[in-house]
Order: C-alpha cells, then sequence, then structure tokens
C-alpha cells in the first residue's frame, strides 16, 4: 500500500507537452508584441521622414517656379523616434525684389501632432529690400504655428532683447531696440469666413528708438501695445511686398486697430481707428485719440514751423487747453494722469491732419 502511494502519477495527473510549450511561448509574446512594434513604428518613422522631404522639395519647386527661391544650407531632418526636426544652418529667400537671409534654424513637429510646428532660430536676419537694408539680431527667438484643414487656428512668435536696424539711402538709419518682443495672430471667430479677417497682438516692452527720444524730448523706454484686426489677409501671399499690398488695396484690406497704446515716460497715448491705402499707396483713414503728458510733445511739432522757444510755449498752452500737461500730484498713488480725448487724427492725401489742421513739415510717404 505504501508503494502505491509513493508510486509514479498516473498520465491523467501529468500536463500535456503542448500545453507547456504553450505556457512557455506566452512569457515570450510581450516582447515579441513590443519588437512588431518598434520596427513598426521606426518603419513608419522612415516613411513619414521621406514623405516630409518629399513636400519639402515639392513645396520649393512650386516657389522657384513662381520666382521665389528658397535655400536651406546644411539641411537636416532628424527627431526619432517621436519627432521630425528640420535644421537648416542658414535660410535664404531671393526673388526679383530683394534677398533674405535667416541665421541657424530649426522646426519641429511631432509624428502625432504634425500640425504644431514650433519654430526656434539663433538669428541674425539680414533684408535687402530694394534701396532698404535691414537687420535683426536677438537674444533668443522661438515661435509656433497651429494648422488646421483650411489654414490656421494660431501663430506665435516670441522675442526677447530684439533689436532692429533699418538704414536707406534716402534717411538715415533707425534704430529700434527692446527687452521683450510678442507677436500672435488667429483667425477672427466671426469675420475669417466672410472677410478673411486676422486678429493681431503685438506687446514690445522697454522700446528705444533715438528718433521717437528726439520727437518727445525724454529718453525713457518706451511700453508699445498693439491689438488690431487685419481683414484680407488671406490674400496676402509671399510675392513681392508691392504686389502683394496692392492685391490687399485692391481687395478692400483695412487695418482695423481695435486698442493701441504708447506708453513713454509720463507721456501716454491711446489710439483707435481704421486705417487703409489710398489710390496713391499711402496710408489713409481716422485715429481717435486719448493722451496724457505730451505738452512737450505738442511743442515739438509746434516748434518745426514757429521755432524752439516759442514751440514750447505754445505746446503748454495747448497741452493746457486740451488737459494734457502733467501736474504734481499730492500722493504717489495719483502719480498717474487720467487720459483726456483728443480731436481726431486724419491722415489724408499723404497729410497728417489733427483737429482740422495739418501737421507742418510731416507727410505720408507711399509704402510702395
Amino acid at each position: 500500500m505504501v508503494q502505491d502511494r509513493m508510486g509514479p502519477k498516473s498520465t491523467a495527473e501529468m500536463p500535456p507537452r503542448g500545453a507547456r510549450r504553450r505556457s512557455r511561448r506566452g512569457l515570450f509574446l510581450p516582447y515579441i508584441l513590443l519588437a512588431v512594434i518598434v520596427v513598426a513604428w521606426s518603419a513608419g518613422w522612415f516613411w513619414i521622414r521621406s514623405r516630409a522631404a518629399s513636400e519639402i522639395d515639392g513645396w520649393m519647386a512650386r516657389e522657384a517656379a513662381a520666382g521665389r527661391t528658397w535655400t536651406c544650407a546644411e539641411r537636416s531632418l532628424t527627431g526619432f523616434p517621436f519627432r521630425i526636426e528640420l535644421r537648416c544652418s542658414a535660410v535664404t529667400l531671393e526673388r526679383s525684389d530683394g534677398r533674405f537671409r535667416l541665421g541657424s534654424s530649426t522646426a519641429v513637429a511631432q509624428v502625432y501632432q504634425p500640425r504644431l510646428v514650433l519654430f526656434e532660430s539663433a538669428g541674425p536676419l539680414h533684408v535687402e529690400q530694394g534701396t532698404l537694408i535691414g537687420d535683426a539680431s536677438w537674444q533668443s527667438l522661438q515661435g509656433s504655428f497651429h494648422g488646421s484643414a483650411d489654414g490656421f487656428t494660431r501663430a506665435s512668435v516670441v522675442v526677447d532683447e530684439p533689436k532692429i536696424a533699418v538704414a536707406s539711402a534716402e534717411s538715415e538709419p533707425i534704430v529700434i531696440a527692446g527687452q521683450h518682443l510678442e507677436l500672435h495672430a488667429r483667425p477672427d471667430p466671426g469675420r475669417y469666413a466672410s472677410e478673411g479677417a486676422v486678429d493681431v497682438n503685438l506687446r514690445l516692452n522697454q522700446m528705444q528708438v533715438p528718433q521717437l527720444d528726439a520727437l518727445t524730448g525724454t529718453r525713457d523706454p518706451a511700453d508699445l501695445a498693439l491689438d488690431a484686426t487685419l481683414t484680407k489677409a488671406t490674400v496676402l501671399g509671399t510675392g513681392p511686398v508691392p504686389k502683394e499690398m496692392e492685391r490687399w488695396r485692391q481687395a478692400g484690406g483695412t487695418l482695423d486697430i481695435t486698442a493701441l497704446s504708447l506708453a513713454k515716460g509720463p507721456q501716454h497715448v491711446q489710439a483707435k481707428g481704421t486705417v487703409a491705402l489710398d489710390a496713391a499707396h499711402r496710408p489713409a483713414g481716422r485715429l481717435d485719440l486719448r493722451a496724457a503728458g505730451i505738452d512737450a510733445l505738442v511743442g515739438s511739432i509746434v516748434g518745426q514751423r514757429f521755432g524752439s522757444e516759442q514751440g514750447a510755449l505754445v505746446g503748454q498752452l495747448v497741452g493746457g487747453l486740451l488737459g494734457l500737461s502733467r501736474r504734481p500730484q499730492p500722493d504717489a498713488e495719483a502719480d498717474a494722469t487720467p487720459l483726456k480725448n483728443l480731436p481726431p487724427l486724419r491722415l489724408v492725401d499723404g497729410k497728417v491732419v489733427f483737429s482740422g489742421f495739418p501737421i507742418p513739415n510731416v507727410s505720408v510717404p507711399a509704402l510702395y
């Protein structure tokens, strides 16, 4: 009896050999699936990379056929496994009206979110446009573009410590520097489909412009803010600037300024209105103004006709009549002078008309 209890197990109690093999294969199944996924993902990424390269080449060929030659120096497409990263040591555009060159730049899109493109550039930017030569540099520049099936949903550029210089043979160079610049654009929810309208938001902090210092009589840095809507923006392309602006003008494009603010030391000006282009390609329209502390500015403008001393007196008189002079406040909390409404500013036939009178020695040139 003891021998029977200690004897070998019956065949009914032994697991089949096939079952043992199947259980062992189950141990390796996750690794097999992982290997398949890795191989498939790698093949997919290289296919996407090849497709992206073909799309870039095709777009550049179409642009060249239209007279716009793009060059991406030392182009590379990397970013495996989750990104497509386009790098250029320099980006150049040559066309009939000028030449543009941007320094080392990178554009990145996630494989699972291809319509969101992130961009950064070390710069600098050099532009040759007719008789104008422009140069721009910065500490950092980053941007983003959110594409959609019918265009885009948002585009943004953020720049730290921008510096722009524009030179021309006919005038002295204009230099604009700042601490921080932001530019955002998006389709206007109610007007994009019908008017091709795009909302634009611009902020430039601690702006310094020598010409503006001379005009206002103060070297305080300025803060600029703009909220506006550009109608007929969808007609604009990458062609020569005069051609694109004329197309925009003929389409009836306007710049609807919701809020424009310029604060420089004790001086503060706000404006809103609409500006377009007239038949002579000059800005034309009307701006409603509010301001404070600009008696020195009025004096500077009037002084161009009557001389600096009389201009300063007239400026103080006009500023007092309009309530624009900055008066001492009894305490620090009341330091901000309230803005006063001004007569509208009109751009008519190349003239700047304020309160019904053209401003002397000030004209509005044609933009192209």
